[in-house]
């Protein structure tokens, strides 16, 4: 037997079998943007992000975080589950000093990074990273495509959080260290 298709038939067919690409992304879902919302809520509670956040002496970054950075490792607790969270600060514009962000960080903030090591099971194939970018208000950044940084950000894609971070020296996926989250 031979299958005759015409072109707007074939259109249709395909249409129907191919989903939007933001709804077959591994991020940027609602339901990474609520588990993202409850990691803010957690570094708020230790006062790391929000007003009144903690500070650190910032040191000389690199693209894509920003050319000053802040970065703080601790541990959170979010719906039962305990494990390590890495938040980066992340500061410009080109030329900022330390100075200058010491002296107006408001000024100079301009997105905040985030990893935080979910549940066994959640991301196998990258060390149960979940990973989310905001905004100094607390909003999720959004990437070209409009969708939000929060979850298994570009998994399988050849940039972005997860691209990037698996060149890690070690086997934690981060540049800073070798030992915490193990």
């Amino acid at each position: 037997m031979t299958w005759k298709f015409t072109a707007p038939l074939l259109l249709g067919i395909l249409a129907a079998n191919v989903a939007p690409a933001q709804d077959m992304a591994p991020f940027g879902t609602d339901k990474d943007a609520a588990y993202a919302d409850k990691v803010w809520q957690a570094m708020t509670d230790q006062n790391l992000a929000g007003d009144g956040a903690i500070r650190s002496f910032p040191y000389d970054g690199l693209e894509p975080h920003g050319l000053m950075l802040e970065t703080f490792y601790t541990k959170a607790t979010i719906d039962g589950h305990e494990g390590d969270l890495v938040i980066k600060r992340n500061y410009g514009p080109e030329g900022v000093s330390a100075d200058q962000v010491l002296m107006a960080p408001g000024d100079h903030l301009g997105a905040i990074t985030v990893m935080f090591k979910r549940e066994d099971g959640y991301d196998p194939d990258n060390q149960n990273w979940f990973w989310a970018k905001y905004l100094p208000d607390g909003s999720l950044d959004k990437n070209p495509k409009d969708m939000r940084l929060a979850g298994r950000v570009a998994k399988g894609m050849d940039a972005g959080c997860i691209a990037c971070h698996t060149a890690a020296p070690g086997d934690d996926y981060l540049y800073t260290t070798d030992h915490i989250a193990k």
